[in-house]
């Protein structure tokens, strides 16, 4: 037999070579595997509407929250923490690392609660350095495409809609308790209460993603209103005159005993020492502590309950706005024992902080805001001692310089540009001592005009939601997005029932040329309810705080119109149909798109729900 020596060599370098390429790609996917199995896990848990002053640890004597109590004991503690003063501005910064204006979300509701298309999230660093990654509970950055959890880099995603249970995006009629919510884009209904749903399923999922690294978010709706809560949790709390809303401990102690379990099945399948928890809420208390008699409902004095000693509460540009707990605990990376850091942090520096902890790679081009927090947590203050960090409450439709603006340096607190105060001296901010110090005011109004000089160029960048696109067609839209120049637009359900009238319009990126559907409703689809209907009652539930809705107002609605591109079309409406339907032809770019009911009496308001669907 003649062998072809030249074929056979040729052959055999091939399979060595093959078999090369296989050793390199092994070696490389076992390091990386072994890389991915030394990466902690991380779980940030956000409660809503929790102060500083509403837990035992930090100082109340009248609330029990063990678990929390735990998580301080055996954690960092910031002590000077702060975030923005109300919700969705919050949650952009800390997904972000950016001051939340920067995001873009400098409002809760009118379109300014949607972080902008261009921002990177930490779900998405996360995810593209192997993580999976999970969503429990509120989001409160957008609703349609592109702001979605599952748009920001969510492979799991269990949310309510909006930024709470009973607003304008939520399903009808949620009211805590065995509710319907979005599990991965699709409305699913669930049996139990919804703090115990967010954690029971974050349980599960934990516990099908223990072998690879995981992230995540646990962003409880509770305490936020309407406080809602089983008697059971709320019952040890009334009847106290210190305490001002007996519910509201309720809402908090439910979510202390998920904590609790959370902790304990951690340990259970022994990921507790390579997991960092970060334990957080979004602003200041909404209904732990109340104003004075005669004190502004919002920027005053405390009158009643537990505050830290601070003044102001949720949406106040005084320290119980945005001063909140921040604990982080994580055996393995050597912090687990009770630590206070007293240095000045902010929201924006979470992300940071994460990717230094977890040795994640980032595009050097995100440029955050914020810087990480681990040098505090060994020891080393260097590059905190001066630093400025401003949070504000801006809720309109543009920012405005020094609007409700809190600037912080060190003890220093400069109050819309006008007041100064020493917290070191002065812990309630009751004297302005503005005209005694006017070098330091001059001082922090030039840091705060470079910052706004710097920052305000990206204003112009705006939230557009897609019609026509493929991640989402057709597409739901609610008042509760209208741009509008009123204070509020119809963000809550019981606005709708009442008949709000009022009427803004959405930003809108058209995806594709062609022909669409544009139905406008009265009542939302999951209603089956007509134009002209009432809506049922819903009831209140025996054994827990849930109370009974209004009735829904029927409105006569006699004729509708819609504005969008450069259409102009209006039409006569059947009153006992669901919805009136426009058919356009639409060019691809960016618009708004507006629309109104005329009722029987001549007056006009916009369609709280339109559905768009490109045909």
């Amino acid at each position: 037999m003649r062998i072809n020596l030249k074929k056979e060599h040729k052959v055999l370098n091939l399979t060595k070579y093959i078999s090369l390429l296989l050793s390199i790609f092994l070696f490389i996917s076992c390091t990386s595997q072994n890389e991915n199995d030394n990466k902690p896990n991380v779980i940030l848990i956000m409660v809503d509407d929790q102060g500083y002053g509403d837990i035992a640890s930090l100082g109340n004597e009248y609330i029990k929250t063990p678990n929390m109590d735990y998580l301080h004991d055996n954690s960092a503690r910031f002590t000077q923490y702060h975030v923005s003063p109300t919700c969705a501005p919050t949650r952009a910064a800390i997904m972000t690392g950016h001051h939340s204006n920067r995001a873009g979300v400098w409002h809760t509701v009118n379109g300014r609660s949607l972080i902008l298309e261009r921002e990177t999230t930490m779900a998405q660093i996360f995810k593209e350095n192997g993580y999976s990654t999970g969503i429990f509970g509120k989001w409160h950055l957008g609703d349609n495409y592109p702001f979605r959890p599952e748009d920001k880099g969510f492979d799991e995603v269990l949310v309510h809609g909006g930024g709470g249970i009973e607003q304008t995006m939520d399903y009808w009629d949620n009211d805590y308790f065995d509710d319907t919510y979005i599990h991965n884009g699709k409305l699913k209904k669930f049996d139990g209460f919804c703090t115990d749903i967010w954690f029971e399923n974050a349980k599960k999922y934990i516990g099908g993603n223990k072998d690879k690294p995981f992230f995540c978010y646990l962003s409880t709706n509770a305490a936020h209103s309407p406080y809602f809560v089983d008697d059971k949790y709320s019952d040890p709390y009334k009847d106290n005159e210190n305490i001002p809303n007996a519910a509201f401990y309720g809402l908090l102690a439910n979510v202390d005993e998920n904590i609790g379990k959370l902790v304990e099945y951690l340990k259970a399948i022994e990921l507790m020492d390579n997991t960092i928890i970060i334990f957080t809420t979004d602003n200041g208390t909404a209904a732990g502590a109340k104003m004075a008699k005669g004190e502004d409902r919002l920027d005053g004095f405390i009158g009643k309950g537990n505050n830290a000693g601070m003044r102001g509460v949720k949406a106040s540009m005084y320290e119980g706005g945005h001063r909140v707990p921040l604990f982080i605990h994580w055996k393995d990376g050597g912090i687990s024992t009770g630590k206070d850091i007293n240095e000045l942090t902010a929201h924006y520096d979470i992300l940071p902080t994460l990717i230094d902890l977890c040795k994640l790679e980032a595009s050097p081009e995100l440029k955050f805001d914020g810087k990480s927090l681990t040098p505090l947590m060994t020891g080393n203050k260097e590059g905190f001692k001066d630093r400025i960090v401003i949070t504000n409450s801006q809720r309109i439709e543009n920012p405005e310089p020094w609007r409700r603006t809190a600037l912080m340096q060190s003890n220093w607190r400069l109050i819309n540009g006008e007041e100064l105060y020493d917290l070191s001296s002065d812990p309630e901010q009751r004297s302005n001592i503005a005209e005694q110090h006017p070098e330091k005011m001059d001082e922090l109004k030039t840091a705060y005009d470079e910052w706004w000089a710097e920052i305000s160029p990206s204003y112009k960048d705006q939230p557009f939601i897609y019609i026509g696109h493929e991640a989402e067609n057709p597409v739901k839209l609610y008042s509760h997005d209208w741009h509008t120049d009123a204070v509020a637009s119809p963000w809550h359900q019981r606005h709708i029932r009442t008949g709000y009238k009022d009427n803004g319009y959405w930003l809108i990126r058209v995806a594709e040329k062609g022909k669409y559907s544009v139905k406008l409703r009265r009542w939302p689809v999951e209603t089956k309810l007509a134009l002209n209907a009432e809506a049922p009652i819903r009831p209140a539930k025996e054994g827990t705080s849930v109370r009974a809705s209004k009735k829904g107002k029927a409105l006569n609605i006699t004729a509708a119109r819609i504005a969008i591109q450069d259409l102009a079309l209006s039409k006569e409406v059947d009153s006992n149909a669901e919805f009136t339907e426009f058919e356009v032809e639409l060019e691809k770019g960016e618009t708004h798109l507006k629309t109104w009911f005329t009722l029987e009496d001549k007056e006009e308001l916009g369609a709280y729900f339109v559905i768009v669907e490109k045909l």
